[in-house]
């Protein structure tokens, strides 16, 4: 079994936080740091819907009015195996 791999050597980890719920969202995507962090003050900004696509090409949509928080950061490749580097 794979999975389909990002196109660059890493990505973006994005943490949402829903109101009225104790679940968060973990999305990871190809877009860059700051341009997630544009999509979320837009969406927040224009009262439009957050739609986010995964590394996998499935996409998120979160109501605006149900975003708590947003935590962004980059992920590096994860390494597998027991080798020691």
């Amino acid at each position: 079994m794979s999975t389909k791999k990002a196109s660059s050597g890493s990505t973006t980890e994005v943490r949402i936080g829903i109101s009225d719920s104790t679940q968060e969202l973990h999305i990871e995507c190809e877009l860059a740091l700051d341009k997630v962090i544009e999509a979320v003050t837009i969406a927040l900004d224009s009262g439009k819907s957050l739609t986010l696509t995964d590394i996998r090409g499935r996409q998120t949509v979160i109501a605006n009015n149900k975003i708590s928080f947003v935590e962004v950061g980059q992920s590096e490749e994860r390494k597998v195996g027991f080798a020691s580097a």
